[in-house]
């Protein structure tokens, strides 16, 4: 509970963090995630050798909480994984993340009806930067989530001198956290650990790691402005703001198990953590689809990065596996000449990216109807170098043909015939030819 920077800022892209929650939960972990992990961080001297073997061989599903609350390398390790995002750690926790949440679920189901459907209030008392502090204080009425899992106590002078020996520190602002905890609220994923944990007498309160709440009042405590009173109130599935945002996140973040992970990383722009968690999924990966997958999602994420080298290998990497295992006319072949093409386009490589561009575009007139809003991308990319190369004639040549298929295919309304005219527009005025742009 004296952890310091574990509150999660929920600026517009937070809520993402609700995706995360459910993908990790979502994950199937086999019999031999323990082994991988106990491997894992005997590799990378996480904890001692004593605990990580006694971890091998005692731990079960239902020793989540037991196991989170021993002093030993579990906790730290996975907080600091959470409130990181460090990918690799994450993933080799996945199976630890699931029963721990599985287990708090599980006991408040348990004791819901002790608490006659009458709202309580539990306490946290922690640090936190001043950066984040003001941050804190914009939030006032909006909402806030926390990324680790969340211990809290019923005792409000335990929780205030984790808050006070916090405010000690010149470069911290304590905060009394007073949490408005409703148990009927759905899904409530927190639970009196008292009967679980290892410290039998401490009368703790865990939630579930990306528990949302609202933020109220943010009260000053002392006159030196180093510990703050701050009123949260638990925030249901119901929470409008909270619900329409997720279920649009969701639809687009797409892929299968820790793929979606990735997908979503990329999705918020955390390209280096999305690096991350591809290198290890690639690395433990024997399956070539799966390979391909990565190599193509690494592609993109060195291309964000304006590392264009890389950016074509892993792309060639990629295509390399599906030259091998692929029909030559499969549409996936045409995405990945397509995705070389970009990348070489903006290397300035033109003569590449066009070749690249009409290997893609071969493909979808193949495979494709002839309408189909594929082909007119490629034209539209094709048309995008000529006009790069200064050729704008040629540019104007390929940007009609999509134009035409686009009148043909969309609404007179959509954002891809204005680009199209945009582009056509753009390249005529380039040549001086005004009457046509006008026209």
């Amino acid at each position: 509970m004296a952890s310091t920077d574990d509150l999660n800022q929920l600026e517009p892209t937070y809520m993402y963090t609700q995706i995360f929650k459910n993908i990790l939960l979502d994950m199937e972990h086999d019999e031999q995630a323990i082994k991988q992990f106990t491997s894992y961080c005997r590799q990378n001297k996480s904890g001692s050798a004593i605990n990580i073997d006694r971890f091998e061989k005692e731990y079960h599903a239902q020793s989540a909480i037991w196991w989170y609350t021993y002093p030993s390398f579990i906790y730290s390790m996975l907080n600091y994984a959470l409130r990181s995002m460090e990918g690799d750690t994450i993933i080799n926790m996945g199976f630890f993340i699931h029963d721990l949440h599985q287990q708090i679920q599980h006991l408040h189901q348990q004791q819901v009806d002790s608490y006659h459907d009458k709202p309580f209030i539990v306490y946290r008392g922690q640090g936190l930067s001043k950066t984040n502090f003001e941050k804190l204080k914009k939030t006032e009425g909006g909402l806030i989530s926390f990324n680790n899992f969340l211990s809290t106590s019923i005792e409000q002078e335990i929780a205030f001198g984790f808050a006070l020996s916090a405010s000690e520190n010149a470069d911290m602002i304590g905060i009394l956290f007073i949490m408005s905890i409703d148990p009927c609220i759905k899904p409530a994923s927190l639970a009196s650990i008292k009967e679980k944990s290892y410290f039998k007498k401490e009368n703790e309160i865990l939630f579930s790691m990306h528990t949302v709440f609202r933020v109220g009042a943010i009260k000053e405590l002392d006159i030196t402005n180093q510990l703050y009173q701050v009123e949260l109130q638990l925030t249901s599935d119901d929470d409008q703001q909270l619900r329409l945002f997720t279920d649009r996140i969701r639809e687009e973040v797409g892929g299968t198990g820790w793929q979606r992970l990735g997908d979503l990383l990329l999705k918020i722009g955390q390209f280096n953590k999305a690096e991350e968690f591809y290198n290890v999924l690639l690395e433990q990966t024997s399956h070539k689809d799966e390979k391909q997958y990565y190599y193509n999602r690494l592609g993109y994420v060195k291309d964000e990065q304006g590392d264009y080298e890389k950016a074509i290998w892993y792309h060639e990497q990629g295509l390399e596996i599906e030259q091998k295992t692929l029909p030559s006319n499969h549409p996936s072949l045409a995405t990945s000449y397509s995705n070389i093409g970009s990348v070489y386009d903006k290397m300035r490589e033109y003569s590449k990216a066009i070749s690249y561009y009409e290997k893609a575009l071969e493909i979808f007139q193949k495979t494709l109807p002839s309408k189909h809003s594929d082909v007119a991308t490629s034209y539209n990319n094709i048309g995008n170098v000529y006009n790069h190369m200064g050729e704008h004639s040629a540019a104007v040549l390929f940007y009609e043909k999509a134009l035409e298929i686009f009148q043909n295919t969309l609404p007179s309304n959509h954002p891809s015939l204005a680009a199209s005219y945009n582009n056509i527009g753009t390249a005529y005025n380039t040549m001086g030819q005004y009457s046509k742009v006008l026209s």
